[in-house]
Formats: structure tokens, sequence, C-alpha cells
């Protein structure tokens, strides 16, 4: 029997093929990523559940040995962290077949770098709007600073002065702000390594004119490592994202800057980036979607003495 003709083929068919635009899009989140790819990452994909539980144990304290005497125990009830699960957003588009007949590639192109930037925005925000919430804000508000502010954000100008929204005290980044927020981190014992210093690109419009950060032993060798990352000042790898800004949440016009630990908080996908296309016969047209299914929290947004985990971020408030 001869085969017959004309036949769907996966050349003339190429455009329905999914496996094209999930690689792209893939390729395109990672890219865009930035506070996604600095802080903890737990891969939850494949498993059952809405949230995942995070031992938090209390920090123990060594205790002086007298001769003849028993050892002195310790014993703690220990905490955890709660990570639910509950970020679902996706990216749609319904393209029908006189597009897709009439159309470059480009189009493609397009949508699905889009997609990918989309998603990886939303990301980000998430983490950012939770570590707008550190020092003593509550997690999870959003707020990281109101007019009766006491240990929330503190300005970029000197680091030590609470942010007030309600008269946007906000101040351009110093170095003195720089360096009281790094003792900040030292004080509550953070470790010196995987450090990161978030900042909007209005802020790194100060750095570049501030003699310590143009240096060349403050910035090293400039070779960017991660995506968004511009240098390193005092031995922190500095990102600058324009997701730290009021796009991010904040209902003022102020930005924020982050410096923290790579432990302050955890992303928990579920689903990572996924693309699906489905052919409507009866529209004549195809649905493409992308999506992503995960959950974020603070692992150290803790500030007071004593407690299981000290915070390991502080915001600094910058005017836009």
């Amino acid at each position: 029997m001869a085969y017959p003709t004309p036949a769907v083929t996966v050349t003339t068919a190429a455009t329905f093929i999914p496996e094209i635009w999930s690689d792209e899009i893939i390729a395109a989140y990672k890219k865009n990523l930035v506070l996604a790819n600095i802080v903890m990452k737990m891969n939850f994909k494949g498993k059952k559940g809405d949230a995942v539980h995070i031992p938090a144990p209390t920090r123990g304290s060594a205790s002086a040995k007298a001769a003849s005497t028993a050892v002195t125990l310790i014993a703690d009830t220990e905490t955890e962290i709660k990570v639910d699960i509950n970020k679902h957003f996706e990216y749609s588009r319904f393209i029908e077949d006189i597009v897709e007949a009439q159309a470059l590639n480009s189009l493609r192109q397009f949508y699905t770098a889009d997609a990918g930037y989309a998603l990886a925005k939303q990301v980000d925000t998430s983490l950012i709007q939770l570590g707008r919430a550190f020092n003593g804000a509550t997690v999870g508000t959003n707020d990281y600073a109101t007019a009766t502010a006491t240990s929330k954000a503190f300005i970029g100008g000197d680091g030590t002065t609470a942010y007030n929204s309600s008269t946007s005290n906000a101040s351009a980044l110093t170095d003195a702000a720089i360096r009281r927020t790094i003792q900040r981190l030292d004080d509550n014992d953070t470790p010196m390594d995987n450090r990161f210093f978030l900042i909007p690109p209005s802020s790194r419009n100060t750095l570049m004119g501030l003699s310590r950060y143009t240096e060349q032993a403050f910035v090293g060798n400039g070779n960017a490592i991660r995506t968004g990352e511009i240098g390193n000042l005092y031995g922190i790898p500095v990102f600058t994202s324009s997701n730290a800004d009021t796009g991010a949440g904040n209902s003022t016009t102020d930005r924020i800057c982050l410096m923290g630990h790579k432990d302050a908080m955890v992303l928990v996908e579920q689903i990572g980036i996924r693309s699906q296309t489905q052919y409507k016969q009866d529209y004549l047209a195809t649905l493409f979607t992308s999506d992503t299914l995960y959950g974020v929290a603070a692992l150290r947004a803790a500030a007071t003495t004593g407690a299981a985990l000290s915070s390991s971020a502080f915001a600094l408030a910058v005017p836009a």
C-alpha cells in the first residue's frame, strides 16, 4: 500500500511540537532570575503535599566543665519553619492558525522569552516581598515600614535610622550604611560566606559614584558569575534587579536594598517551569501555557535575642 499523501509530518507540524517551547522558556526563565539564584532552593518536584516543614533547631552554648562533676545537659524544644506551596502562576497565549501560517518565527521567540521573563519576575517578586518584611516586620505582609516603624527597614543614608513610609525619609545609599548593615549581619553571627547585596538600578547608579565601589580592590575582577551580578563590595557579591523597586508590591514610591545570607529565605519548587500546548480544532487555534508552582518562606527572619535563628537579612530604603 502506497504511503498516503499529503501527510502531516514533524516538519509540517513543527510549530505544534511543545518541546521547543519548553526548552526556550526554561532558558529565558533561568536567564532572568536574580534573587531566586542566590537564596536557598529546595526541589519538591514530583512529591505530594501542600507544605514543606523544615526543622529550625535552637543554637546551643558551651558549658564550663568542672573537675569531678557531670557534664551540663542541653535540652531545647525545637521548632520548625513551614513553607506553604501556594503560589501557582501561569502565562498563556491563544494562537490562531492564521497567525501560525503568516507570522515570522520571531513571534514564537518573543512569546517564549516573554513567558520565561514573566514567570521569573514573579518568582523574584515573591522573594523580594518576603525580604522586605525582615528585621522585625511581620513576614508575609510585604510591609517593610509603617508610620510607627521602629525595627523594620533602615534608610540607605546611614543604615541606622528607621524608615518611615509616612514621611518617606528614604535616602541615597552610602558607604556608611553598607558597612553598618554588614555589622548587623556580623553581630547576628551570620556566616561570612554566601552573603548577597541586592539593589535597584537607582542604587547601582549611586554605587558607581562611590570610590569604595569603583576601586579594583572592592570590585574584584568584574566577571559576573550569576545573572544580575555587577561586582563585589567588601567581599559580598552585589546584584541589581529592577524588581527591587515599587514593582515588588510596596505602596510607596521608595525602593529597597536587601543585604542578607543565602539561608535567610528558601524557595521550594513543586512544579518547575513547564510549557504545554493544546490544539483547539473548534477554534482552529493552539493554546499555549507555561506555569510554575512554588512556595517561599523566611528561614532566618527572627530578630529577637535568643531566637532559634537570628536575622540574616536587613533592608535599606532608598528613593526612586
